[in-house]
């Protein structure tokens, strides 16, 4: 099988996301699997749970990554995240790239269980391509919307090389 390449973009934001080995990881979206790949490299006892709801894009996933889901270390469902059951207690971090479902309408239902499944303390990152500068200011102005609603405190990071903005939203430990 030969090597695929992992774009600049989705590079950048598993760095950002700042991965450790124990992660245990939600990927929304894992169209052909780039970024399952470069996650799974860097867990050792964590694992990625990735769904996607396209058959094609599961199909995708599961041949690019096929090492890291026989190693235990992937999961990979065709599943709409509205419907979506975890099977781990909490995960660490959820992430999506480009994934629309976040600023084109309201979404408290999904951003309910993400927020429920995250640790305290764990994060949701929302990567979008900046190469349309115009429509930019309203994603990330309706997705920052929908997770502060959502009880997360929301954070910005961009990189002009390459054109990525992260809306991420932190679940805000619980106070007593």
């Amino acid at each position: 099988m030969r090597q695929q390449t992992i774009p600049a973009r989705i590079r950048w934001g598993v760095d950002v996301m700042d991965v450790q080995p124990g992660d245990q990881i939600l990927e929304i979206g894992c169209g052909p699997g780039a970024a399952a790949e470069l996650v799974c490299s860097r867990l050792d006892t964590g694992k990625l749970f990735a769904i996607d709801r396209s058959e094609s894009g599961v199909d995708r996933t599961k041949r690019r990554c096929a090492a890291h889901v026989e190693a235990g270390r992937l999961t990979v469902r065709q599943i709409d995240l509205a419907t979506l059951r975890v099977p781990v207690k909490r995960l660490h971090k959820a992430f999506a790239f480009n994934v629309n479902l976040f600023w084109v309408r309201e979404a408290p239902d999904e951003i309910a269980l993400l927020h429920e499944k995250l640790l305290p303390g764990g994060k949701l990152f929302l990567f979008y391509e900046a190469t349309r500068p115009e429509g930019l200011r309203r994603i990330v102005e309706a997705a920052s919307a929908g997770l502060t609603s959502g009880g997360f405190r929301v954070s910005v990071a961009r990189s002009s090389t390459p054109a990525v903005v992260a809306v991420v939203g932190q679940r805000v430990t619980a106070q007593i």
